[in-house]
């Protein structure tokens, strides 16, 4: 189970959005991440419009970091942990995906589901 002392912004806690890659390892596709109300997070990549199966984490960390800014964090079953900031003010994306020995900047936009 989550731990509930991890903050989760109410911005995205319950909420999905689709991040598209304009830079990094997965430049050019669309992930769909659904922040669930318990923490968790479930991902996948969009293909034809729709979401195809989705991989779930336990836990999400979602930091308010300004007035149009989130920090979302978590770590992946295969290793790798995603770090992006969310800028609701102009839908874009910066941040790191890293593990086992990797890491890679990562951008682009996204929007609400």
């Amino acid at each position: 189970m989550p731990d509930a002392k991890v903050p989760r912004s109410a911005r995205i806690d319950g909420k999905s959005y689709r991040f598209e890659w304009g830079s990094g390892p997965t430049a050019g596709q669309t992930h769909e991440h659904v922040f669930h109300p318990d923490g968790s997070v479930s991902y996948g990549e969009v293909k034809d419009g729709q979401a195809g199966e989705m991989a779930t984490e336990k836990q999400y960390a979602a930091f308010d970091v300004g007035p149009d800014v989130v920090l979302v964090s978590y770590l992946g079953s295969s290793g790798y942990t995603l770090t992006v900031a969310m800028n609701f003010s102009d839908h874009r994306l910066h941040g790191v995906a890293s593990g086992d020995g990797q890491w890679f900047p990562v951008a682009g936009t996204f929007s609400s589901r």
